[in-house]
């Protein structure tokens, strides 16, 4: 696409922000309880609406050159986040440098541990005795070669004999002609039916046209585009952040001087006429309250000195309005108490949706649009470059601003000779309001340094060597293969709780993990999420999720599993002081991801004997301690994974857990989408011979792991290289599948119900009930008249 395009996209963007930002604020009116269904149905596309124009912002972002557009489409972006939620691009590019270092510095400290752990397998060898190893192996690898095609050879050779010997005696010459006839038909006909049956394939959209695959040069071109505006986004962006210092540099320089002189001139008349009104001259505004802009502003003397006196007045008003109004609020409380009782949830039967703090951010950036680019003819800056008018205006006001800090700070000292000669008195500092905080809701503790005199690089390789800091596996989170629920919306209509699709737990992990993770602003302004449990039976993927999180995100992975715990950091010192390094190191160096495998342990209801000596308890207490002290800002989620947690305490493990989200066993459409995606991976066409419908339909109860399990076992190497002459059925797999034990239905029924006794479960099914009721009075109401 060319500059062009770019900017006629941007454009209708905004035009559909436009739309967007019209309809938010009806959606802040309550509405009533039976209006749900058409609630959640503008909810539903407002939602969709926005996922729709974080794409385009996201495409925007990545391939626009012009420096000063991509820093306002970034504000938009951390404020609007098809169907799935895009992960932005610019989440692991912008921090490539940092992915890099954090790379090479784990690769150093584990490359140091090879030798110690190598050493006790493999004996040491000479340079020499490696060489002659290294050509016995080549010379028996050729020598089998010669061998087989020596014998490839004489077979060829001995049918060629065969053919000579009897097969030229047996035909005349018309027989002979009948035969190649009957050969060269054959051919035509199989070529002619081959591309019938291709045309045919084309035509129902089962395999890719000519055009199709001639647009795959075009793409690949075009992904080449791609990277040369990249790197001509960087190229404008240093010149960006060069000419943002000279033009600094130069204002100061050139217009510094004049506007330092006309901030004096302004104040020290002011002083004047102030002293020329009132007799004495006046307080110097505190910084607080304004500063010397309330001087810079079209106010006489006696305006601005009673607008300082009122301020102080107000303030003392303020303060006494504020314990009138907690005790009001005390007495509304106490009404509203009453009233609930009585009314049972007449307030709760309103739907109302709460401000977001995204909006006005979303909002400021349209409004920049507006007011700077809409009106801009792009022919001004055909090189994309950056526009100085604009940076011009912008340091105009930084250094506008510095030299009145520093016009400020000369002009006190000045006021206080002038008052000391002049009226003969001390300088009268105006007071500015004092600021009451409210009363604390829970008590905030500051956590001690235990490692207060050790560096980051130490604690970094000390939790590499003991294992729990690792490289996690590059696992992209559209690898989580899955599709949507078809039946979701109808079976809500119903007033029925569907179990979740595994498109659904990937969508939820990319809001509630790598959207939070990824962008330092997103998780400052969007709700604190400290910690969320994948439950589920094994095999389903929540190792992978995790991983996938690590991915997108270029997160650190720490491993604080019991199994890993085992024989480390023993004592409650010991498990103080890891938790401890865990977390210090994990803020410093955010994002990070702490797992914790078969999280159930750590919150047994019985200690199970087999596991007394790992005593998976004790973290327990420190890990609630130390996710308190997680706060916006800090980077930092811990991760659960259990296939069993009924076997621990509900409490303990829903507190410690802020979000659990339940991984089923995958439904149809995940099981079709599975077999195809998995089976194309290994590099075989999916064909018409190849039932996965069937497939799809025998593997119910069996996870992605048993499929991946089967595809592997009936792919080899050899099967693949025999695809042309035999193949592939979907008799196959299932031989293979048989082998595995499946997930039964009453495995996964056990953990939907304890899955209901959480929190949120016991809301979600209130919520049906009530529902349930509320259309029962309805049909009885309609049947009395």
């Amino acid at each position: 696409m060319s500059e062009g395009a770019y900017q006629r996209l941007w454009d209708s963007s905004h035009v559909a922000l436009q739309e967007l930002l019209d309809q938010e604020q009806p959606l802040l009116e309550p509405v009533p309880d039976r209006e749900r269904h058409s609630f959640q149905y503008k909810l539903s596309s407002l939602y969709l609406q926005y996922l729709g124009l974080l794409r385009r912002f996201d495409t925007l972002y990545d391939q626009m050159v012009q420096p000063q557009k991509r820093r306002l489409l970034r504000r938009l972006l951390l404020g609007v986040a098809d169907l799935e939620v895009p992960i932005p691009k610019y989440f692991l590019l912008e921090q490539s440098n940092i992915l890099k270092e954090r790379e090479l510095m784990l690769a150093e400290i584990l490359w140091r541990m090879k030798p110690a752990t190598s050493s006790e397998h493999f004996p040491e060898m000479t340079r020499t005795e490696a060489i002659i190893l290294l050509q016995r192996a080549e010379r028996a690898r050729q020598g089998r070669l010669r061998a087989t095609f020596m014998r490839e050879i004489r077979k060829e050779e001995e049918q060629n004999r065969k053919i000579r010997e009897e097969g030229w005696q047996k035909f005349s010459q018309d027989q002979a002609a009948v035969s190649i006839q009957k050969v060269w038909k054959g051919y035509l006909q199989r070529k002619r039916t081959h591309r019938d049956r291709q045309t045919e394939m084309e035509f129902i959209g089962m395999l890719p046209s000519p055009n199709q695959l001639d647009n795959l040069g075009i793409m690949s071109q075009a992904g080449f585009a791609e990277d040369v505006r990249r790197l001509c986004q960087i190229e404008r962006e240093e010149e960006f952040q060069l000419a943002m210092v000279t033009t600094h540099d130069s204002l100061k320089e050139t217009e510094g001087p004049d506007i330092k002189e006309k901030l004096k001139e302004q104040i020290r008349q002011w002083f004047i006429e102030c002293h020329a009104l009132t007799g004495r001259f006046p307080d110097y505004p505190d910084e607080s309250l304004g500063g010397s802009y309330l001087i810079f502003s079209d106010k006489t003397p006696e305006q601005l000195k009673m607008e300082l006196e009122m301020q102080a007045q107000e303030s003392k008003k303020r303060d006494q309005e504020k314990s009138k109004e907690k005790e009001q609020e005390r007495k509304e409380r106490k009404k509203k108490e009453e009233e609930a009782k009585t009314r049972k949830g007449e307030a709760s039967t309103m739907l109302k949706v709460s401000p977001s703090k995204f909006v006005p951010v979303i909002n400021a950036g349209h409004e920049e649009y507006i007011h700077v680019w809409k009106s801009r003819y792009e022919s001004i800056h055909p090189n994309q470059s950056f526009d100085p008018k604009t940076l011009q205006m912008e340091k105009k006001k930084e250094v506008e601003q510095e030299i009145r800090i520093q016009v400020s700070n000369a002009s006190r000292q000045e006021l206080k000779n002038l008052r000391l000669a002049v009226d003969r008195e001390e300088e009268r500092a105006l007071k500015a309001p004092k600021k009451k905080t409210g009363k604390k809701t829970g008590k905030t503790k500051k956590e001690k340094d235990l490692t207060l005199n050790r560096s980051l690089d130490s604690l970094f390789e000390e939790l590499v060597v003991s294992g729990f800091l690792r490289k996690s596996e590059t696992v992209p989170l559209r690898d989580y293969i899955g599709d949507w629920l078809y039946l979701g919306s109808t079976l809500n209509l119903a007033n029925k709780l569907p179990m979740p699709s595994l498109f659904d737990v990937r969508q939820n992990v990319a809001l509630y993990a790598v959207l939070r993770l990824g962008s330092p602003d997103i998780h400052s302004m969007a709700p604190l999420i400290r910690s969320i449990l994948l439950v589920g039976p094994s095999g389903v993927g929540k190792k992978m999720l995790v991983k996938a999180v690590c991915t997108e995100t270029g997160a650190n992975l720490f491993d604080l599993s019991p199994d890993n715990l085992q024989d480390k950091y023993p004592g409650t010192r010991g498990v103080q002081m890891l938790v401890h390094m865990v977390f210090k190191v994990a803020r410093l160096l955010q994002p990070s991801v702490i797992w914790i495998g078969n999280a159930e342990k750590n919150f047994y209801k019985r200690d199970q004997k087999e596991e007394k000596e790992m005593d998976p308890k004790r973290i327990k207490k420190d890990l609630t301690k130390a996710l308190r002290l997680l706060h916006p800002g800090d980077r930092v989620m811990l991760f659960g994974t259990t296939d069993r947690p009924q076997l621990a305490e509900p409490k303990g493990l829903c507190r410690t857990y802020e979000r659990i989200l339940l991984v089923p066993r995958p439904d149809y459409a995940s099981r079709y989408v599975l077999w195809r995606r998995m089976i194309e991976a290994h590099g075989v066409r999916v064909t018409q011979g190849l039932d996965i419908s069937a497939l799809a339909k025998v593997s119910d109860g069996y996870t992605p792991s048993h499929i991946h399990q089967a595809i592997q076992s009936v792919l080899t190497e050899r099967r693949v290289q025999h695809l042309s002459k035999r193949p592939l059925v979907a008799s196959e797999f299932l031989g293979h599948l048989a082998k595995l034990e499946p997930v039964y239905r009453e495995e996964e029924e056990s953990l939907k119900d304890w899955y209901f006794k959480t929190p949120l479960g016991r809301k979600r099914v209130q919520l049906i009930k009530d529902q349930d009721a509320e259309e029962a009075k309805l049909a009885k109401e309609k049947k009395r008249k």
